[in-house]
């Protein structure tokens, strides 16, 4: 029973190390390209089977957006930014269940541990690395500044964490940037800490167990991946109508 913490490296493609997660990541995006190229090719009034699910999604992902910031025309502007976020998060946990994943790879000597054996999973749960993660959080993160400043202004919209107006705006500005720096580690650790300890989980009690027990796990994986996207998104889109939102 191998488990890292760190993403394993499986090669290098000019010069750049490429590794598991990398490719979990890939996989996740081609397949929501391919979904997308096909649904949308030859769209119809009367929708194929494929574009009635897709627009079925879209819909109700927009319409519970629009509930959440009150505003249509708001939600319109925060919904490719909020489903893109949601929906490969979601496939990215959903694909890391797909048997197969994390046990098909290879072994490879290992020189920090004596020349022991390890072994590399060609695949692994996108967001068990925590560069991933921390990669959406910053995403997140600067999303928000952007759409903040594009809907008050830059001058007022930097007013919030720089003010020397009086002490107390002093301060409320540097504890403002501090909740910044902040969000960046919830939203990284949070997912990575979830995804990575029910990847833990399966790999124990598949090694203890194997066959049989780790079903009930993996439904419960299952559960775990949507809600830790939903999390994202909807903290997401939260901070987002705080920023757009001017304070008095």
């Amino acid at each position: 029973m191998h488990i890292s913490l760190a993403a394993e490296h499986v090669f290098t493609l000019f010069g750049f190390p490429i590794t598991n997660t990398l490719l979990m990541s890939w996989i996740a995006i081609a397949i929501l390209i391919i979904i997308s190229i096909i649904a949308t090719r030859k769209l119809q009034l009367i929708p194929s089977p494929l574009q009635n699910v897709v627009e079925s999604i879209v819909e109700t992902m927009l319409n519970f957006i629009e509930k959440v910031v009150g505003e249509k025309k708001q939600a319109e502007q925060f919904f490719p930014l909020i489903a893109t976020i949601f929906i490969f998060i979601l496939l990215s946990n959903w694909l890391g269940l797909v048997p197969g994943i994390g046990t098909i790879g290879f072994f490879e000597i290992d020189k920090a541990q004596n020349g022991h054996e390890m072994f590399i999973p060609f695949f692994r749960s996108t967001n068990s690395d925590i560069n991933m993660t921390l990669a959406l959080a910053i995403v997140a993160v600067i999303a928000t500044q952007i759409f903040g400043i594009t809907a008050i202004g830059t001058f007022k919209y930097i007013s919030r964490y720089i003010n020397f107006k009086n002490p107390i705006l002093t301060f409320t500005g540097i504890l403002e940037l501090i909740a910044e720096i902040a969000k960046l580690i919830s939203f990284s650790f949070r997912l990575f800490g979830n995804i990575f300890a029910g990847e833990v989980l399966l790999v124990v009690i598949a090694f203890l167990i194997p066959f049989i027990a780790p079903l009930p796990f993996m439904v419960l994986e299952l559960f775990v991946g949507f809600v830790q996207a939903l999390i994202f998104a909807m903290l997401t889109l939260v901070f987002l109508k705080i920023a757009t939102s001017e304070t008095h």
